[in-house]
């Protein structure tokens, strides 16, 4: 962080002259360490400055907020917009070993996070639409999204459900069209305001399919989406959708595959059984798979 307080920082300060001796002493530790703040739970953070979890609640409302996880994503803007351009943790001074560290750190507390951000009936509602669903399509914009409906499409083929995953605009518009009741369209988009995709779920919709939209809370594509899944990470200091929203988006294709795993049942684990037997004999990247001899005979 700069030395100079400015916005949420220096609410933080001025909050800290008017509260009470266990208030002040929480947005002291804010003010002397925000990125390990940042890492830290309710508990954590009680337990240092010597208040209680309520305590720490009633700083965060103080300042505004509902609670800690709303403080902590203020926080994590305004150290990416105002640190360093490298990254919202990282200084150009930093060492090899502090950079390794910097970003794990983050990254892992982002994860940690999510946990309180699932909403189960949210999840369960997307994961019983894709397990009954006649067909899946999984649509997304831009580079990064794209992998993610490729790996969710991976993951429902070997499920045995009839899934494809679409980059290119025209073939999103395809399978849109061809859509119906009983099919479900994912639409995977961190940033969730591109019109191509926006347009692709509109006449997905307009067919009778049920649309699940990956994406942050409040966006466009969330409010034009059936179920959403909302996630909202840290804004990156570098990119317009950084690391942390790709592993966001990662952890809960994960958490969503396991929970359709769970609606199918007995199936599920007979074909995820075979698929990984099938694999380990065959496979190209086997243990022992012969080596082709690439060596040019003799003449």
């Amino acid at each position: 962080m700069n030395d100079r307080k400015t916005g949420l920082m220096a609410a933080i300060a001025q909050a800290q002259q008017k509260a009470p001796a266990a208030r002040r002493a929480i947005f002291a530790l804010m003010l002397e360490d925000p990125e390990r703040v940042l890492d830290e739970s309710f508990e954590a953070l009680a337990a240092r400055s010597g208040a209680s979890v309520p305590t720490i609640m009633r700083a965060c409302r103080d300042l505004g907020f509902a609670g800690l996880r709303e403080f902590k994503l203020a926080l994590a803007h305004e150290m990416a917009v105002g640190g360093s351009p490298l990254h919202r943790r990282v200084q150009l001074q930093d060492t090899t070993e502090q950079v390794a560290h910097k970003i794990t750190r983050g990254a892992a507390g982002t994860i940690a996070g999510l946990s309180s951000q699932f909403d189960a009936q949210a999840l369960d509602a997307a994961a019983h639409a894709i397990a009954h669903a006649t067909r899946i399509d999984a649509l997304a914009a831009g580079a990064t999204s794209n992998f993610m409906a490729a790996d969710l499409h991976a993951r429902l083929f070997r499920l045995g459900l009839v899934s494809n995953a679409w980059s290119d605009f025209h073939s999103q518009l395809l399978a849109a069209a061809t859509q119906g009741p009983g099919g479900v369209i994912v639409a995977i988009s961190h940033v969730g305001g591109m019109p191509l995709l926006l347009e692709a779920v509109a006449v997905a919709r307009a067919q009778g399919a049920t649309v699940i939209a990956l994406t942050q809370p409040g966006t466009k594509l969330a409010a034009n989406a059936d179920i959403v899944l909302g996630l909202k990470v840290p804004e990156d200091a570098v990119m317009h959708v950084g690391t942390e929203a790709y592993l966001a988006h990662l952890t809960a294709i994960e958490v969503l595959t396991v929970l359709i795993a769970k609606v199918i049942g007995e199936p599920a684990v007979y074909r995820l059984q075979s698929v990984r037997e099938v694999l380990q004999r065959h496979g190209i990247d086997t243990h022992d798979h012969p080596l082709l001899n690439w060596q040019v005979p003799n003449e």
